[in-house]
């Protein structure tokens, strides 16, 4: 397998992190949507990060898809959302929610970083959008362990959006508002899969 993207993609960072908890044999390919676009198309027409080609030569171009994928590879007793109903569907509702704030938090970079002239409206409605999740997940979110102790999906989701955030955008948030998700953060992030799988944020060029 080949898992394109870099590290400080949050979405790239939960696809790696768990292809290695899984103990899934990958080859990363650190390609750029902006200095690499012609070879991602290559796998992905889209252009995005992460895209995650397979052993037969067909991609995957979404990380909850490639997520769902290794979930179905190594069964219901290793998965890492869970397999019961009601609980896959609070799981599947935290991660969504983590990684629609990562997709905020993204779409604030590029605003602020990427524009001449930025919108003054758009960026308080990231900022919102980013201050308004966090606060459900710090309010709601019951941390789950899954298979052989490991983090679930949804953790893992949390933990690389939590990091991406902070480093992005550091005068974003105040980690002493979300004690809980800061709490759940530094713990995944002192895991092995947490160290190997990382890269400090680089500013698109």
């Amino acid at each position: 397998m080949i898992l394109i993207g870099q590290y400080d993609s949050p979405f790239v960072r939960r696809v790696g992190i768990a292809l290695t908890l899984y103990g899934i044999g990958f080859r990363q390919e650190p390609w750029s949507v902006f200095g690499d676009a012609d070879q991602i198309r290559r796998y992905n027409p889209l252009t995005r990060v992460p895209t995650l080609v397979l052993d037969d030569g067909d991609s995957l171009i979404e990380s909850h898809m490639i997520l769902d994928h290794l979930d179905q590879t190594v069964g219901a007793a290793r998965a890492l959302f869970p397999v019961a109903e009601s609980e896959r569907q609070r799981a599947l509702k935290v991660a969504a929610l983590a990684t629609g704030v990562g997709d905020k938090a993204v779409s604030l970079f590029y605003e602020l970083k990427l524009h001449d002239k930025t919108s003054d409206l758009f960026v308080s409605r990231c900022q919102r959008q980013v201050r308004e999740g966090l606060a459900v997940l710090e309010e709601s979110h019951q941390p789950r362990v899954a298979a052989d102790g490991l983090p679930g999906h949804a953790e893992i989701a949390i933990a690389c959006v939590w990091r991406f955030l902070n480093e992005a955008h550091p005068n974003l948030i105040q980690k002493t508002d979300y004690p809980r998700l800061s709490a759940l953060s530094e713990r995944l992030e002192a895991l092995p899969a947490f160290k190997t799988i990382f890269q400090p944020f680089i500013p698109p060029a």
